[in-house]
């Protein structure tokens, strides 16, 4: 009778067992994994109690220890979750971007790659503390813009003085950094970046419509602070990526302020789509901002920043970014402008790249002077152009309507006061 028992018994017992697993497979993924786990710990608490109430002791105070230390390791996630969305790391990580190429262009033969990782390291802690003072002023309009509303002090996750402790931390230590790796010259242009981010372009972007243009003067000055870290000195040429950057950022800038327009109204800020309602002044100035970026390559060409395959290859990125500013004034929705958006999004890294690989190394052999000279030569042509040339060199005669002397190297040996030396004169 006892066997027949047991065989009774086993059957239910795996009978039981059938329906438990059957369950686990109507669950979900996460449901199973808390129901092994809540069974682990059931048994461990029914073998802790079978061992004596020490080891039960032991047991629960281990689950509490390693409970806290899921809820620090969570919490302390979510602080950097924070501290990223608040100094806008993505953004300040393109700027430090825009500073490395700076610091390429600048550099000799060699490419001094530790002062490099330095200067970016600088410029990254600068633009987290401009961005963090950004937002500690539009707490109340960021709260009111879906683009924003989440961010950590509008959501409510930071106080303002955690946030301001972390713009100072960063601020100084971006200073700082820059102060001891590279020179006074960077460093000022890193604390006259914040001043200008934080302290002028900020509060004007609820005042006027020109904020956008303030910005981009922001956007153009880690390019200067790259170059000046690495040559010690803004040359010539050190513009050239500045004027790049400048004139990228006001496509870039009016695509979104034009597709967010709605949202930038709601936040109180004054952006030129809201006050251009058929688009035409906004795609004007996106257009306009293309073109200028259309002889940026063969300006470095010609100021021996770059290679003239360079000269092409820019050419080429602002006539693509140029189609998009094109279809955006022919037809300006949010469709155009996202198009417009994303094309410069692709433009500067793809930029920069072509800037990377056709660089020539800085040998100082452009300076201030020479560039001077050169516009004076080019003017002074302007002026005196000669109806004809000879090999006599200056004529030494004056123009019988305006009474300028002729210097330029060729021209008719005229004599004074019985010709024109000067062709917009004879007009």
């Amino acid at each position: 009778m006892a066997q027949p028992q047991a065989l009774q018994a086993g059957h239910q017992l795996l009978s039981q067992l059938a329906r438990q697993l059957s369950c686990l497979r109507c669950k979900s993924a996460s449901n199973q994994v808390g129901l092994l786990r809540l069974g682990t710990s059931r048994l461990q608490l029914a073998a802790a109690a079978a061992a004596g109430p020490s080891s039960s002791r032991a047991l629960a105070t281990g689950a509490s220890s390693g409970r806290q230390n899921r809820s620090a390791f969570r919490r302390l996630k979510a602080l950097l979750r924070d501290y990223k969305q608040l100094s806008k790391f993505r953004l300040s990580a393109l700027v430090a971007l825009t500073a490395s190429a700076g610091f390429a262009a600048g550099s000799g033969e060699a490419i001094d790659y530790e002062k490099l990782a330095w200067t970016s390291l600088g410029t990254l802690g600068a633009a987290a503390c401009a961005n963090t003072l950004n937002q500690l002023y539009e707490v109340a309009n960021d709260a009111r813009m879906a683009r924003t509303c989440n961010r950590p002090l509008p959501g409510g996750r930071l106080g303002s003085r955690h946030a301001l402790a972390f713009a100072l931390l960063t601020g100084v230590g971006g200073l700082w950094t820059l102060a001891e790796q590279t020179n006074p010259l960077t460093t000022a242009l890193g604390a006259a970046n914040i001043v200008l981010y934080a302290g002028i372009y900020t509060p004007l972007k609820q005042l006027s419509i020109y904020n956008t243009w303030v910005g981009a003067v922001v956007g153009a000055i880690p390019p200067l602070m790259g170059w000046a870290a690495a040559a010690g000195e803004l040359e010539p040429g050190s513009w050239v990526l500045a004027a790049a950057l400048f004139s990228w950022q006001l496509p870039h800038f009016l695509a979104l302020a034009w597709m967010c327009q709605d949202d930038y109204a709601r936040g109180g800020f004054r952006m030129l789509p809201k006050l251009d309602p058929l688009g035409s002044r906004t795609a004007a100035v996106a257009l306009r901002h293309c073109a200028l970026l259309l002889p940026l390559g063969a300006v470095a060409a010609a100021l021996h920043v770059a290679s003239p395959w360079f000269a092409a290859e820019a050419a080429a990125l602002a006539a693509a970014m140029g189609a998009g500013a094109l279809a955006f004034r022919a037809n300006p929705t949010a469709a155009s402008a996202r198009k417009l958006f994303r094309g410069s999004l692709l433009y500067l890294p793809l930029l920069l790249a072509a800037l990377a690989v056709h660089r020539q190394p800085n040998r100082h052999v452009v300076t201030w002077p020479d560039v001077q000279q050169q516009a004076h030569t080019a003017a002074a042509v302007q002026r005196h152009s000669c109806r004809s040339s000879c090999s006599l060199g200056a004529c030494g005669s004056s123009c019988r309507s305006c009474k300028r002397s002729c210097t330029c190297q060729s021209c008719a040996p005229l004599r004074s006061g019985t010709g024109w030396c000067c062709s917009s004169c004879k007009a």
